[in-house]
């Protein structure tokens, strides 16, 4: 049995590099609903979250739901705007993407954007039917919740230890502690990897580059080294 066969990854701060978009467009949010901006940090920090999840944490004393749904369009109107051209593939990851898919694992994605959301980016990607199985946050729940990974796995007919779970965030890695799937952190996203070693990530890396190479290194790996390929 393959030790890993099936490769989940978050999309924005780990396959593409939308995080400052992600940050503007909260801005223009609140600006547009007069409510206080956060932080870039306050909202790097929520990052991962479904958007009605991310606005509680960033305004937790409102509870104004006109407000809340008003801000929610706010920001996906922006969004789309700052995404007609859509963000860029982090170095190497399409590279890589081709690679894993070569050599016969499965790919999945599992973000907190939603439906409309990744559809829209994966077409301007000309990416729609790239990945085995996409799961969103307005189709589940929201991350830490494992449930989006168990639909992945039952979709895919892996166990846990056959897959891992890519991520910039602590959500990401919290879900795949929640579900038994093994984490694997990435220090060019949201968050820094001082932040995302709290939740113990079975592999941290600064390139996804290094993702290939640790694969190569795993028992019964799908991926030939140079010159060789591991039995």
């Amino acid at each position: 049995m393959d030790r890993f066969r099936l490769l989940i990854f978050d999309w924005d701060g780990t396959l593409v590099d939308s995080i400052m978009r992600i940050i503007e467009a909260m801005h223009v949010a609140s600006d547009s609903c007069a409510v206080p901006r956060c932080t870039d940090d306050e909202v790097r920090a929520i990052i991962g979250l479904a958007m009605p999840q991310a606005y509680d944490v960033l305004y937790p004393e409102a509870d104004d739901a006109d407000l809340k749904q008003r801000f929610i369009t706010a920001y996906s109107d922006e969004y789309i705007r700052l995404e007609e051209q859509p963000s860029a593939f982090y170095p190497g990851v399409l590279d890589a993407l081709e690679q894993y898919r070569s050599a016969g694992y499965q790919l999945a994605v599992a973000t907190g954007k939603s439906r409309r959301g990744l559809h829209r980016v994966l077409s301007g990607h000309k990416m729609v039917d790239y990945f085995d199985i996409t799961r969103c946050a307005d189709e589940t729940r929201s991350k830490p919740d494992p449930l989006m990974l168990h639909e992945i796995l039952q979709y895919c007919s892996a166990a846990p230890q056959q897959a891992i779970m890519v991520g910039d965030s602590p959500f990401d890695l919290r879900m795949a502690n929640n579900a038994r799937v093994p984490g694997v952190a990435v220090s060019y996203g949201a968050q820094p990897l001082s932040v995302l070693q709290q939740e113990r990530p079975v592999l941290a890396i600064d390139h996804f580059s290094e993702l290939t190479t640790w694969l190569q290194q795993q028992p019964n790996t799908l991926l030939k080294l140079k010159g060789a390929l591991h039995d």
